[in-house]
């Protein structure tokens, strides 16, 4: 066989193998910084039965960066981590494994290395063979699925993956918490039917994995408004928290990170955010220092933080010309969070105490909706520093019709809903 028939060979087998390199994830260049970061965020501390699959997904990431060495790195990293998360060496959950390093080495130039693991992913597929012939194995689906729910927008090919690893092996709890966690976000609240099969599977994943209190409290939500009950502040509480703890995970070990933590690329985002004004005038004023100071926050400068809140009111109060309204409710649930996290519990308390005078004293034209204010900021912050444009824009149409038909303010365009088209 010539050399070009043997790469030709190579390359056929290297394309057919299940892993993160033929699994057509989103990773052009401005997406892996993101989504590095983001990795780092969801945390990597003993016990998180993904931890393997999230050093396998960050490998990919720091090869595309250029990063060969850190992706040697977390390739030795994953397999470390699901020998003792399944308390052996060697395991199906390892084909996924030896598949990217194939990868890696091939493009490194290193043939004969990823050969090596060619033979490696053949020897544990035929030691481990898939319980169907025309279904791959179980942890192929479960890692496959993880990686799809939370990185891309294929959430119903995810779930379907998911109940495939479920029906081979349902004794996988942290597989069925991941699946019943996806369904909560992606199925259509409207279908009473579909709600209630949603609840049932939502008691039994609680019943399955009781230390995940998030699962948990969601159930208990999704419980409450099938009777009927008012959970617009809880909800809104939790995510709240979503948005504030540092490296917040919703689902503890069990998480598939489907929620993704606020986890903007603060150095960059800092920068941009000084580079969209500050000057009198710009109606969105109050808006930036409000994301300035939480960024501020991160950074872990607490009294720059502190000041930019300050800055914040101060800039409501100008362009609202009025000392007190609904536009300052995310700003005193940042306050809240701020001196909570200070230590300084009476000060949050207080700050919480001044959200709820102000949503009582100005509540929502709508019961089952925001504040039209909360829409805008929401909405504005979405559209400026997150991958959720769509949600934006979603959000922004119903605040400035809201505030229309209710006298509210009219904003200057966002200076970044051009991502909208």
């Amino acid at each position: 066989m010539s050399a070009a028939q043997s790469q030709t060979t190579l390359e056929s087998k290297l394309e057919a193998l299940q892993c993160h390199f033929t699994w057509d994830l989103e990773t052009s260049e401005p997406i892996p910084l993101h989504l590095r970061d983001h990795l780092e965020d969801i945390g990597t501390e003993e016990g998180n039965s993904w931890l393997g699959h999230i050093y396998n997904l960050r490998v990919l990431f720091q090869y595309k960066l250029g990063f060969t060495e850190d992706a040697q790195s977390f390739f030795n990293k994953a397999a470390e981590a699901f020998s003792k998360i399944r308390n052996a060496d060697e395991g199906p959950w390892l084909v996924v494994n030896y598949g990217n390093l194939a990868w890696l080495h091939h493009h490194l130039g290193d043939q004969a290395e990823s050969q090596s693991y060619l033979s490696k992913v053949n020897a544990l597929m035929n030691k481990y063979p898939s319980p169907s012939q025309d279904e791959l194995h179980q942890e192929i689906y479960a890692e496959k699925a993880w990686t799809l729910m939370k990185f891309s927008k294929e959430e119903k090919r995810a779930a379907d993956y998911f109940q495939r690893a479920i029906r081979m092996q349902p004794d996988m709890v942290e597989w069925n918490t991941s699946y019943v966690l996806g369904l909560v976000y992606t199925s259509d609240h409207r279908d009473t039917v579909l709600q209630a099969d949603l609840l049932e599977k939502m008691r039994v994943a609680k019943e399955q994995d009781p230390k995940n209190l998030f699962l948990a409290a969601l159930y208990y939500l999704n419980l409450r408004a099938d009777h009927g009950e008012e959970i617009k502040d809880e909800v809104l509480l939790l995510r709240v928290k979503q948005h504030w703890s540092p490296k917040w995970r919703p689902c503890s070990a069990t998480s598939p990170g489907i929620w993704r933590p606020a986890s903007p690329y603060f150095y960059v985002d800092k920068d941009k955010l000084e580079d969209i004004g500050t000057e009198e005038g710009n109606s969105w004023l109050g808006h930036i220092y409000n994301l300035r100071g939480f960024v501020q926050y991160k950074l872990g400068f607490t009294e720059d933080a502190q000041s930019f809140f300050n800055k914040a009111a101060e800039a409501f109060s100008k362009i609202r010309n009025a000392d007190e309204g609904p536009w300052l409710v995310v700003n005193y649930g940042n306050l809240a969070w701020l001196h909570h996290h200070l230590g300084d519990q009476a000060e949050s308390q207080a700050y919480l105490s001044k959200v709820n005078a102000l949503m009582n004293k100005y509540p929502s034209p709508s019961q089952d909706q925001l504040h039209p204010e909360i829409y805008a900021e929401k909405g504005w912050t979405l559209l400026t520093f997150s991958n959720e444009q769509k949600a934006g824009c979603r959000l922004l149409p119903e605040s400035h019709q809201d505030a229309a038909g209710h006298g509210g303010v009219e904003h200057q365009p966002c200076p970044s809903t051009r991502v909208c088209f």
